[in-house]
């Protein structure tokens, strides 16, 4: 059963900067850089039968990440890859989610990075479905988010930067808050984007519809499912959606790390079923994932 405590309350060890560090000693500076300009991004990640998924695809995203924000990170893919296989079995982890995350640090203070030094810390910790057994069981809930992906010219887009997750807490609470489970997020010009923290698919007549990821997070999972439905020869189209063709969709299920294939009963006033595509690309991507699908 995973742990109900404070995230800073744990028993556990975290790696920083190449060293493992006992959980509750994993501090930073209150003047760190990121605390104040969100200098940060991070990976989510998921350890099944102790084997992390994609592992690489991951620290390869977070090194491009911190690119995308001005800074380079002086560890390798690698290197990367062996701390978060340490810090998994550090923590005596066989299932369990992986949180890489770098920063800039305290070294200097102002709105400019300069003189600031990279940091990286990797956490583990068991933890079970993003959403409880029975809200999966019925499908997603989801509101309609009041904020909007931002244009590609306006923002790091392509980077899992921490300051682009702000809007997405904001639409969670504020889905949380009028009892959904979760909220869909438009872009800029008013297309459909994703949910707070994962991508959408959409079926219609036995294909697969999915937003282009051109303001947002094209997601390692996002991926990974696309790769599946095409080998099953389902058609998959990466397109513009506009919110009025919602109608014209009979399923929908949002992907991610931490949802993994997450089904969604509504959005707003637009309703879906649990048919069988979405359950067959759940049931793949959990074979796959568990190791008991030839990739």
């Amino acid at each position: 059963m995973a742990e109900t405590r404070s995230f800073d309350d744990r028993d556990g060890w975290i790696w920083i900067d190449g060293k493992m560090v006992p959980w509750r000693e994993a501090n930073v500076h209150v003047l760190t850089h990121a605390l104040h300009y969100a200098s940060s991004v991070f990976e989510g990640e998921r350890a099944y039968g102790g084997v992390i998924f994609k592992l690489s695809e991951h620290s390869a995203r977070l090194r491009k990440s911190a690119e995308l924000l001005g800074f380079e990170l002086p560890w390798t893919v690698e290197e990367i890859d062996a701390a978060c296989d340490e810090v998994v079995k550090a923590n005596g982890l066989t299932d369990a989610y992986v949180r890489p995350v770098a920063w800039l640090g305290s070294e200097k203070m102002g709105v400019s990075p300069k003189g600031t030094k990279p940091h990286m810390a990797i956490a583990a910790w068991d933890w079970g479905k993003y959403y409880s057994p029975d809200i999966a069981a019925r499908g997603l809930r989801m509101d309609i988010a009041p904020w909007r992906r931002p244009a590609p010219y306006t923002a790091p887009v392509h980077s899992k930067a921490a300051g682009l997750y702000m809007i997405a807490s904001l639409s969670k609470k504020h889905a949380d808050e009028r009892g959904y489970d979760d909220a869909l997020m438009f872009d800029w010009r008013g297309q459909v984007a994703e949910a707070t923290g994962a991508n959408a698919f959409f079926v219609r007549d036995g294909a697969l519809h999915t937003p282009v990821p051109d303001c947002f997070l094209d997601g390692i999972t996002r991926r990974t499912i696309i790769d599946l439905a095409r080998r099953r020869g389902i058609e998959v189209n990466e397109r513009a959606i506009w919110p009025d063709e919602l109608e014209s969709f009979q399923q929908m299920f949002i992907t991610g790390s931490a949802a993994e294939v997450t089904f969604i009963q509504s959005v707003g006033p637009w309703n879906f079923e649990i048919g069988e595509l979405s359950r067959q690309m759940a049931k793949d991507y959990d074979d796959l994932v568990n190791r008991r699908l030839n990739y």
